[in-house]
């Protein structure tokens, strides 16, 4: 019997992000929340972004939780280095994310707070979301 044929190179591979999420899409915690459209790579700046931009127009009220988190490793080679050598060291960190994610979560706050400091947030993400609400 003749095993397959297997590339050497293939775990080295980025990947493609197929299909929809199967966890968290749905609100557990808050009555808004903002779900994703698109899949992405966020990574651990651009959801502390989102973050810092939802809790600044809130001023302190209410509660907001961030559902996703940075948990893959990215690595980058330094430039004008030649090929080889190995892999490079960790860059940054991103998390993997799915259309139907719930990434942000908030309440305590009224309808006009929450919607617009879901929206802030939004603008500092790259990808197309949607406000949600519960009930």
């Amino acid at each position: 019997m003749l095993k397959p044929k297997i590339n050497k190179f293939e775990k080295l591979h980025k990947g493609r992000i197929k299909g929809y999420a199967k966890k968290g899409t749905k609100l557990h915690f808050g009555i808004f929340g903002l779900k994703t459209l698109d899949t992405a790579w966020l990574s651990d700046r651009q959801i502390e972004a989102a973050r810092i931009a939802a809790t600044r127009h809130m001023k302190r009220q209410g509660k907001l939780w961030i559902n996703i988190f940075p948990n893959k490793p990215i690595t980058k080679k330094p430039q004008e280095v030649r090929m080889g050598k190995g892999k490079g060291a960790i860059d940054h960190w991103v998390a993997v994310v799915k259309p139907g994610r719930i990434l942000i979560e908030i309440d305590g706050v009224n309808l006009e707070i929450g919607k617009e400091a879901l929206r802030l947030a939004a603008n500092k993400l790259p990808i197309r979301t949607k406000l949600i609400l519960k009930g």
